[in-house]
């Protein structure tokens, strides 16, 4: 069987690799890069290569737009994964590339796929030949290039950011490769009940390749129905049923998450908190990693202002050793819930943070001698002690005008309490002492 482009179809071959779009036209989303007039779009129907990196989730087309643009060009297309390639197929790469161009005076395009995991040394490799035009690089990467991708190679290509694909468009995917009788499954004759294939699209969570590999087995589920069957929404169902939601441990969505979880404890939105706790426990976050971040925000974000949010989180990261999942995850989100509540100080961290800063700035000053222990006689006749002001026999247990920092250091106040929870009655105390002192 051929396609309409008179290319061979292999019906062996996955659904999400016949349905490779042949055109832009035919690429699911990314209107940003691909509507007329966008940047990339004139790129690859220009024929005008230049090198790109392509980032963004599985799924959403990477290596089609890397296709389509050496397709448009004419040149030739090598394909590596740098989970499998090394030194070694980069100059094979190279070579080619050279036999190419001289012998047919054709361009070449190296798609590397997964760029990210080459190192600093693997990626150096195939920068002469950016240089001089040897090559057009095309990288792809789910991971952030600011990180992951070497300055020299950066600043040799533009990035694009590729965006998971919305539910209607993949719906419209679906629909499409159900009724595509040349390379999808309209030979079969399957029809979809309401809703099936929406529900597909939403457990498919922006990643084209994952969904159609869902209908695909969804298709099959209703084959074995009979002839006429119709993919239902329990054949769905079925497909989608313990899907996860994109969550890379380690990686950029992982990062991501971690920080919106913690900006909306520290912003007081109890809600938006829960989501994030949610979003990270349905893809595979270990909850014991979310209950440590929860201790940190305890100290860094709540503090003194209500020191039991310190003791609740704690226990929370006991409670969930104790129980496990899933009974030990609403004790995770107790505590969330309580420090997104709770009322917010960073006074302690702000102070502690400028504390360290002066240690760095005065060097090892010495301890004033009334401040040192002197459990020998010999300390004692050195003035170690010497005039120390014992502040439980002082009115109120405060020696005030008493002076505890190094002599040579000025005055400092590092720790301002904030006008929130306990700390206002910490500050109004602090200040009653502070005039007393003076």
């Amino acid at each position: 069987m051929n396609d309409p482009h008179g290319t061979p179809v292999d019906l062996t071959r996955p659904l999400a690799d016949r349905m490779r779009p042949r055109s832009l036209d035919e690429v699911a989303g990314q209107r940003h890069l691909l509507a007329p007039g966008k940047p990339l779009r004139q790129a690859i129907e220009s024929g005008r290569m230049h090198s790109l990196i392509l980032w963004g989730p599985p799924g959403t087309g990477k290596t089609t737009l890397a296709r389509l643009l050496a397709q448009r060009s004419g040149a030739q297309f090598i394909a590596l994964s740098a989970v499998m390639a090394g030194v070694k197929d980069i100059r094979a790469a190279v070579e080619a590339a050279r036999a190419e161009r001289e012998s047919r005076g054709r361009p070449t395009v190296l798609f590397l796929d997964e760029v990210h995991r080459f190192n600093k040394a693997q990626q150096d490799t195939f920068l002469p030949y950016l240089e001089d035009g040897t090559l057009t690089f095309v990288g792809a990467t789910t991971e952030n290039p600011s990180f992951e991708v070497v300055s020299a190679v950066l600043s040799r290509a533009r990035v694009y950011v590729l965006k998971p694909l919305g539910e209607a468009d993949l719906v419209h995917l679906l629909g499409t490769a159900l009724a595509d009788r040349e390379r999808g499954l309209g030979a079969l004759s399957l029809t979809a009940e309401a809703g099936a294939l929406e529900l597909i699209a939403r457990a498919a969570d922006g990643d084209g390749r994952r969904a159609l590999n869902m209908l695909e087995l969804a298709a099959s589920l209703a084959e074995a129905d009979g002839p006429g069957a119709r993919i239902t929404l329990a054949h769905a169902e079925e497909v989608a049923s313990g899907t996860r939601r994109r969550f890379d441990k380690g990686g950029e969505q992982f990062y991501d998450q971690i920080s919106a979880l913690h900006k909306a404890v520290r912003g007081t939105d109890p809600d938006a908190a829960l989501y994030w706790l949610s979003r990270m426990l349905d893809g595979g976050c270990d909850p014991l990693y979310i209950a440590r971040r929860a201790v940190r925000m305890a100290i860094e974000d709540v503090g003194i202002a209500d020191p039991r949010a310190f003791t609740l989180t704690l226990e929370a990261w006991e409670a969930y050793d104790r129980l496990g999942s899933p009974e030990g995850e609403l004790a995770i989100a107790n505590a969330v819930v309580y420090l997104a509540c709770a009322p917010k100080s960073n006074a302690v961290y702000v102070g502690f943070g400028e504390a360290k800063a002066d240690v760095e700035r005065f060097g090892t000053l010495d301890v004033p001698l009334r401040l040192r222990n002197a459990p020998t006689g010999l300390m004692k006749s050195l003035g170690y002690g010497h005039g120390y002001r014992y502040a439980h026999d002082e009115p109120g247990a405060y020696a005030a005008g008493e002076r505890y920092l190094p002599d040579e250091m000025p005055d400092r106040r590092y720790y301002r309490p904030v006008p929130r929870g306990l700390e206002i009655k910490i500050g109004e105390a602090l200040e009653k002492l502070r005039k007393a002192k003076s």
